[in-house]
């Protein structure tokens, strides 16, 4: 399973589990996009289904039709993410539980669907994208995304002691710049950022990985940063 997967990072996950041989599973907030962005790839492994963050039925509908349609789950990747980038004298409380219902509760309730059909599998994965911005707070950009980026990474924690005896093994991945419609409007040069390919490779051979070999964080950045 891998939501927002319609664009970006997200598509890049999906497009790329797919190539790898898993069944994928997609959610995204328009279905139409979603099955538009996946002419030319997609076959019977591939299924789209509506799921919205700020929708709490949306998530356990989803996971319920997963696991009718495949009869099993083993691996969820929490993509589906917003980000306001209002500094703090513009930051009202309508935008930060928007992005604390999307950013936070929203992984935290698809993992508690999921969480028995994952341990299961005995070798159940789920890959958590977090950002930079749950592992530091840069100057006085975005102190919105940048705290609930780090609730997410304090969820991913939790959640990786929590599930580690189900034989889950829980991955957060932290970059920095990725090329996505999200950072265009940065203004940073998008030929210096990550490359949504580049990190689907790298959370494809995460998941691959024996429940011996389990990794807590992946930090990738396309410049230098102060971390901590």
């Amino acid at each position: 399973m891998v939501s927002g997967a319609n664009r970006g990072i997200g598509a890049a996950l999906a497009r790329q589990f797919h190539s790898d041989g898993w069944v994928v599973s997609l959610g995204a907030r328009n279905v139409d996009q979603l099955e538009a962005s996946i002419q030319g790839w997609a076959d019977q492994n591939v299924s789209c289904h509506s799921y919205d963050a700020l929708d709490p039925a949306s998530g356990d509908a989803w996971v319920q039709a997963t696991a009718d349609l495949r009869g099993r789950i083993d691996g969820l990747t929490n993509n589906a993410g917003i980000g306001h980038m209002e500094g703090l004298a513009d930051l009202s409380e309508e935008i930060l539980d928007e992005m604390w219902a999307v950013n936070v509760k929203g992984p935290l309730r698809l993992i508690q669907e999921a969480r028995s059909l994952l341990a299961a599998s005995g070798e159940g994965r789920i890959i958590n994208v977090v950002s930079l911005s749950g592992k530091r707070v840069k100057g006085t950009f975005a102190p919105g995304y940048a705290m609930t980026k780090h609730a997410f990474l304090a969820l991913h924690h939790a959640v990786r002691h929590a599930t580690f005896d189900d034989g889950i093994r829980v991955t957060a991945i932290c970059p920095g710049y990725v090329e996505t419609d999200m950072t265009s409007t940065f203004g940073v040069d998008p030929s210096i950022m990550i490359q949504p390919e580049d990190l689907a490779e790298t959370v494809a051979t995460i998941v691959k990985l024996p429940n011996t070999a389990t990794v807590a964080e992946i930090l990738m950045t396309c410049e230098p940063e102060v971390l901590g």
